[in-house]
């Protein structure tokens, strides 16, 4: 008798492969048009106005060019750069002839995507090549089980600790992408003090969604939403920061009550089955294999780890730093650990090479998902999406309508799950709406926020498949884990919006 075959969840691969074809789908269904945008030439001190249909006129730099296409904003939040993509002019959205995306254009969208995304996924490797160096000399084996001795009894400071350090991360600066560095460090010291993988992504990653959910300076989403609204960021400011402070200690108190049940029982983990393969993966210390001491040489080799990381935060957030200077950095300390360790020249390029390869996958991850966006920019769908979205709110009781607008731009965020691309595309069409319903636009904006915060949790074209596959756990064994969260938090933040409306 044949046995029958288990059916399993698909790859990420295959997830983000069936959300391109539904995307593609979209481009022959949907009338494709677009907003006429407006965008600030530095070179040559003009405004440049491109129509839909692409023609473009350039128009002088000030206040009343702004006021004469609608767009509330200071003429400095141009000119400073503060706005610096194209803004959608209200008003102005014209249909245009359709663009279908066929097959041609589906199978070139993952190499499209990893054109458009070399400069993260480079970053990724040499993430990847950086942590094979380190691991070689044994150090990361040696640290973690120090650690665990040391937090012996005291292993939720460990989550409260790096949830909230993420989190404000988020709020501040937008940190997400930079996270896929975290994944390899933090992972085996989770799993040395008894809990599973899925506590170690749970800290790390809902740590930065619920951080950027309630931006209280981020310059990627607050500042940017509300310069686009013609509003200042401070506006709207203390509800988001009631969002950021009892939002984080949602989020921890959760992620608490899961790790301490599957650390007193480890069959109740979401992913018992993978338990074995998981703890092989990055506990690399075996019966055979003798942990180093941790001496002098090894607490050098892991203050050079953990200050590269500290770095790269302070070079993001106060120096302007992005994925060059970052990777630099990162080839630079393997270079530096190796030196240290005298790796031979020889083993330096092996270890170096395997740790990349390690990543490779999370690398086209990321790559292939930004394919997806691309498909549905190039069929002209992203700004119909916009028109559609804000028909809908139109004419509807305060409560309703910021409830729905939040719920809107969650999903336009499935679809632009860039905080800044999102923002200069809505905020300049749907703040206005909020005059006629008499809301203020801060509440928007902070609409805006929940909304795509709440889809960052869970959407393929985020960040969530490539912090998976960093340790090999399936999108539906998440949902099961973060679905009950959201549910909290949409409860929350809806309670939120409406304080903000009838207050």
């Amino acid at each position: 008798m044949t046995k029958k075959k288990k059916l399993q969840f698909p790859t990420a691969y295959t997830i983000l492969f069936i959300v391109a074809v539904m995307v593609a789908v979209l481009t022959w269904v949907m009338p494709a048009g677009k907003y006429d945008s407006l965008a600030y030439d530095s070179g040559s001190n003009v405004f440049t106005v491109t129509s839909a249909t692409g023609e473009a006129m350039d128009y002088p730099p000030t206040q009343e060019t702004l006021d004469k296409f609608g767009i509330k904003a200071e003429l400095s939040k141009f000119v400073d750069g503060d706005i610096w993509k194209p803004v959608g002019i209200p008003g102005t959205y014209t249909e245009l002839p359709s663009n279908p995306q066929g097959i041609k254009e589906l199978f070139q969208s993952p190499i499209n995507g990893m054109y458009e995304g070399v400069d993260i996924i480079i970053f990724i490797l040499i993430i990847g090549g950086f942590i094979g160096v380190v691991n070689h000399t044994g150090a990361f084996d040696s640290g973690i089980a120090h650690l665990a001795k040391t937090l012996d009894g005291k292993e939720k400071w460990l989550i409260i600790i790096i949830t909230s350090l993420i989190a404000l991360g988020g709020t501040s600066f937008g940190l997400a992408e930079e996270t896929i560095a975290f994944y390899p460090i933090l992972v085996p010291v989770f799993l040395a003090v008894g809990y599973d993988a899925m506590v170690a992504v749970a800290s790390i990653y809902v740590g930065s969604s619920i951080g950027t959910m309630a931006s209280t300076v981020n310059p990627f989403a607050t500042i940017m939403a509300s310069n686009a609204a013609g509003i200042n960021w401070t506006s709207g400011i203390v509800g988001r920061g009631i969002m950021l402070v009892v939002g984080t200690g949602i989020c921890i108190l959760y992620i608490i009550k899961y790790a301490e049940k599957v650390k007193r029982d480890p069959s109740k983990s979401l992913i018992f089955a993978q338990k074995e393969a998981i703890e092989k993966k990055f506990l690399h210390a075996t019966a055979d294999k003798e942990t180093r001491e941790y001496d002098t040489r090894t607490k050098l080799v892991l203050a050079i780890f953990a200050l590269s990381f500290i770095v790269m935060i302070y070079g993001v957030s106060k120096l302007g730093w992005w994925f060059l200077e970052m990777t630099t950095l990162f080839f630079v300390a393997s270079i530096v650990v190796a030196v240290i360790e005298r790796i031979d020249e020889r083993a330096f390029v092996s270890e170096f090479i395997n740790g990349a390869r390690d990543l490779l996958g999370v690398a086209l991850i990321v790559g292939i998902a930004r394919g997806v966006t691309m498909i549905m920019d190039h069929g002209l769908i992203s700004d119909t999406m916009l028109y559609y979205a804000s028909n809908i709110v139109n004419g509807m009781g305060k409560g309703v309508f910021i409830n729905v607008m939040m719920v809107l731009f969650a999903g336009l965020s499935f679809f632009v799950p860039s905080s800044s691309g999102l923002a200069v595309l809505s905020m300049p069409v749907m703040a206005p709406l909020a005059d006629v319903i008499g809301v203020p636009r801060e509440v928007v904006v902070s609409a805006y926020q929940y909304g795509m915060g709440m889809m960052a949790f869970i959407t393929p074209t985020g960040l969530i498949l490539a912090s998976l596959m960093m340790v090999d756990v399936t999108l539906d064994k998440w949902f099961k884990f973060v679905m009950p969260l959201l549910g909290i938090l949409f409860v929350f933040t809806s309670g939120l919006l409406l304080t903000g409306v009838y207050l």
